[in-house]
């Protein structure tokens, strides 16, 4: 990769995803005192405080096509800056749970929009060679979010005195204007001014800043692609069941292997395991510090070993993972044994699907409907990821969950499905290695 311009504008949109990894998981430092401040049940914890940004991630997700296809991939990206920035205030100064989760909402809106509107944005700017790390780049600046989450957190604790948590929270408006800024600096995807906006001059302009050898072929490759006028079918139509289906599935079992789980609430079941409520939060940086390591290692494999192979490491390493943290939480296993084999699940995780999802999505659906399919891909993910996280209370709480203090059955339903995420890798999922967006178009689907 030479052009500076490529790696320039495919850093700074994936930068969205450092604040969504950053804002999804800040609020695991603040799970506790709010819960103790506002003296929430944990039906209402689960719902208002805990789940409330995943919700609006949700809602992000599904509607992030629209300001996407309609206003460019660079305007929606902006616009989500100011979403982050406007939820890391509202929420930080607070004064009660309901403005709390309004706030939360907004956020979350901004993250379900980013995990459409950037993953889109990079796999229309790269080519074949490079779209995997490219598009992975997104993936890696959402677990450096999540470690620098944790690490914020970790050294915010004793800052605010009773109010921590605020600053924990209030922290994320840094970086979210910073990001909005430089968004301005990015050029347009080149596919959204050919096929929607019809501006091929302007297009062949960024696709000649991008490589300008290929750019003439480049763009003709996109123009081919231009349906007849009244022959544009919706998303939901037959010819594209097939990608509908792969990244339904795809995304369903990123969120039932658990991540979310783990990630959200590591404090807290580490403080099951034994650990001191500081030694849990110092032990959640490890496990942001495993995922960024192993996410790098999963960007640097991904365009050389391909999707599926990923994929088959991390199920593997995912059953390994969930089954023996079950068993250790089954058999009252020293809080380090534990530990390692969560750490397991999130190397697991970070080498196949956590690598594996932005980009396959990204790739799969054709050029016409490429943001309505992210976002129905998306708002797969963040549905699941709502109902696990708004549920989890209910299974795990101190005094009223149905586990209590010995979650094991949750880890063990987690590694079954993981087995079921196997099988689907193995006879279902196509390898979408090397192959240019238009080529995948002709293989996935029916004419």
């Amino acid at each position: 990769m030479k052009n500076n311009k490529l790696v320039f504008w495919s850093v700074t949109v994936a930068l969205a995803g450092f604040l969504f990894g950053f804002d999804t998981v800040v609020i695991s430092g603040a799970n506790q005192p709010i819960k103790a401040l506002w003296n929430t049940s944990p039906a209402f914890h689960g719902t208002f405080i805990m789940s409330m940004a995943l919700w609006g991630t949700v809602l992000g997700a599904l509607a992030g096509g629209i300001p996407c296809d309609k206003y460019g991939r660079k305007k929606t990206l902006f616009w989500i800056g100011v979403l982050y920035f406007a939820s890391a205030i509202g929420s930080a100064m607070a004064p009660d749970p309901y403005t709390f989760s309004f706030f939360r909402f907004i956020g979350g809106v901004g993250v379900g929009a980013s995990s459409v509107a950037a993953p889109t944005y990079i796999s229309e700017i790269s080519s074949s060679k490079n779209r995997g790390r490219l598009v992975a780049l997104y993936q890696f600046m959402i677990v450096f979010g999540i470690l620098i989450a944790y690490i914020s957190n970790y050294l915010l604790i004793g800052v605010g005195g009773d109010n921590d948590w605020r600053y924990m929270l209030g922290i994320e408006a840094l970086p979210a204007l910073a990001y909005a800024l430089m968004i301005l600096g990015v050029s347009e995807s080149p596919r959204w001014l050919a096929l929607k906006k019809k501006d091929h001059v302007k297009a062949l302009e960024v696709l000649t800043t991008i490589d300008p050898e290929s750019a003439p072929q480049k763009l003709k490759e996109i123009e081919a692609d231009i349906e007849p006028k009244g022959k544009h079918t919706g998303l939901f139509s037959k010819k594209y069941s097939r990608p509908i289906v792969l990244a339904f599935l795809l995304a369903f079992f990123n969120q039932l292997s658990g991540i979310n789980f783990i990630l959200y609430y590591a404090p807290e079941l580490l403080d099951k395991a034994g650990f001191a409520a500081q030694e849990s939060l110092f032990s959640s940086i490890s496990i942001g510090g495993i995922n960024l390591i192993f996410t790098i290692l999963g960007m640097v494999l991904i365009d050389k070993l391909g999707r599926k192979q990923l994929m088959y490491i991390g199920s593997v390493g995912y059953i390994i993972g969930l089954s023996g943290a079950a068993w250790a939480f089954y058999s009252g296993a020293a809080p380090m044994v534990l530990l390692i084999f969560i750490l397991i699940f999130i190397a697991s995780h970070a080498i196949g699907q956590g690598a594996v999802i932005w980009v396959f999505i990204s790739e799969i659906f054709p050029n016409q409907v490429r943001a309505f399919g992210q976002a129905f891909g998306s708002g797969v993910h963040w549905v699941f990821a709502a109902i696990i996280t708004l549920i989890t209370p209910i299974f795990i709480d101190k005094n009223d969950g149905i586990f209590g203090e010995n979650p094991w059955p949750v880890f063990l339903f987690f590694a079954f499905m993981m087995v079921l995420q196997l099988l689907f890798t193995w006879k279902v999922m196509p390898e979408t290695k090397g192959k240019s967006l238009e080529e995948l178009e002709e293989l996935l689907i029916e004419k």
